[in-house]
């Protein structure tokens, strides 16, 4: 159970702030705990979401210790990227902890650096794959970090060398 002001990831929404707990009947003659969650990163958006349910994930964020350990384990994670021959990400297990998402976008961003120098493009489903990991992956570490947004891929990314 999570609590006003915690602050959690929310299915593909990323990271958003509890607001508030309530009980809710938006569902008639059915009263029911909610969450009343805040994406930090989308506008003008509010969810209302069951308290206790597993059909969409929730989760807390990490911990900024965490997340200074897992930017030290980025060249690791790219190396075993780079070692993994297979060239097919893996579509039926959905990324939810962040380095499962930065081992997503680390595969699917050297499989786009592959393409460009073969003069093509990424596919359509590898390209949204990336654009989905890298949103929640930076808005994560950017919350928890205290960072904008837009300097997470150099503070990740930038102890790699291809």
């Amino acid at each position: 159970m999570f609590n006003k002001g915690d602050k959690v990831i929310y299915g593909k929404t990323g990271v958003c702030v509890v607001e508030d707990i309530a009980e809710r009947e938006l569902i008639k003659n059915v009263k029911r705990l909610y969450y009343k969650l805040r994406p930090l990163y989308q506008q003008n958006n509010i969810i209302y979401a069951p308290a206790e349910s597993d059909k969409v994930f929730i989760r807390s964020i990490i911990s900024r210790e965490e997340a200074e350990l897992l930017i030290k384990k980025i060249p690791d994670i790219y190396k075993e990227v780079s070692e993994d021959n297979g060239d097919k990400t893996d579509e039926d297990k959905k990324p939810v902890t962040c380095e499962e998402l930065a081992a997503v976008a680390v595969k699917i961003h050297r499989k786009k650096l592959a393409a460009r120098k073969m003069h093509k493009r990424l596919g359509f489903i590898d390209e949204k794959n990336l654009e989905h990991a890298e949103e929640m992956l930076f808005g994560e570490l950017a919350t928890v970090l205290e960072l904008d947004i837009n300097e997470i891929p150099d503070v990740l990314f930038g102890s790699i060398k291809e």
